[in-house]
């Protein structure tokens, strides 16, 4: 069945499958949050991005063979507040942004700076720390060596613009400088994006619009 990306709260998760990975996505509520399953398709061993919700959903989709590890995109409240009984239940590895990381009342066990590899099984994640939606968002960046890259980029990238900064000149700044530098300078077109809540999207998709969103100031 072909990856559309659509899911619903309630709803069955939507699964791409990648040569070396396969992807499901699966939404929770209360917000709609978007939480993504990586799987090592060479190794079996899995990483969670964002316990948003719904422990009891995103432990089904974990099942039997459980986690390695759960990554926390930023600290807002409707992104971790499944984090501790999935840790609970798994036993899985903490990471998070090093400058968010106190805001997650979970411990994190790995305080992840720009640039650091996340990996699990044969797959490695790169973090891009993106500062303006919170001081220490992450997006994670997998390079597929069989095709275009794909980007999880929590609520820093949307279809239709960056993240919330709350009217705040400065975070905004920030923010559209940081995506463009080391997501759109940096990866093609072709990458996918998986944003926090919503439908994908890719960067080709959004490049036309970025002197727009710059204009508009959100």
């Amino acid at each position: 069945m072909t990856y559309s990306g659509v899911v619903k709260v309630g709803g069955p998760a939507d699964v791409h499958e990648l040569t070396d990975l396969m992807i499901s996505k699966v939404a929770v509520g209360p917000m709609d949050n978007n939480c993504y399953l990586l799987r090592c398709r060479a190794t079996g061993e899995q990483l969670l991005i964002d316990a948003a919700d719904d422990a009891e959903t995103l432990l089904r989709l974990i099942g039997e063979d459980s986690i390695a590890s759960v990554v926390t995109t930023h600290r807002h409240r409707d992104h971790w507040q499944a984090l501790a009984g999935v840790v609970a239940s798994t036993g899985a590895r903490t990471y998070a942004g090093r400058y968010d990381a106190e805001g997650i009342p979970v411990p994190t066990d790995v305080p992840v700076e720009d640039g650091d590899a996340i990996r699990f099984g044969r797959v490695e994640l790169t973090a891009r720390h993106l500062v303006g939606h919170t001081p220490g968002s992450i997006a994670l960046v997998y390079d597929d060596p069989h095709g275009p890259p794909h980007v999880f980029t929590g609520d820093c990238l949307f279809p239709g613009g960056v993240g919330n900064t709350r009217k705040d000149p400065e975070a905004f700044a920030s923010l559209i400088g940081d995506v463009e530098s080391k997501l759109f300078d940096r990866l093609p077109d072709e990458t996918w994006v998986y944003p926090g809540h919503g439908r994908d999207t890719t960067l080709g998709a959004e490049r036309p619009h970025l002197p727009e969103w710059r204009a508009r100031g959100w």
